[in-house]
């Protein structure tokens, strides 16, 4: 995987609220992951959408919805 293919989006940590950017790979489709916080440490689950109108290149749209570990999305 080349960092290229990877796109990267300004979220808050769900719980501390700290901005960080996230480096998503939409090219894997609709999935779910993990992604520790980098300030508090804490586990966030990421749930990443990624529409069917979208392509697999710089151009495809996707969605974040972040979670704390005991919310399950």
């Amino acid at each position: 995987m080349n960092e290229e293919q990877l796109a990267s989006r300004r979220v808050h940590c769900p719980y501390c609220d700290a901005p960080f950017d996230l480096l998503v790979d939409a090219s894997q489709g609709s999935h779910l992951t993990w992604e520790d916080c980098h300030v508090c440490c804490a586990p966030i689950q990421v749930r990443v959408e990624v529409s069917p109108a979208g392509g697999l290149d710089d151009d495809t749209d996707f969605t974040l919805a972040l979670g704390r570990d005991d919310e399950v999305l």
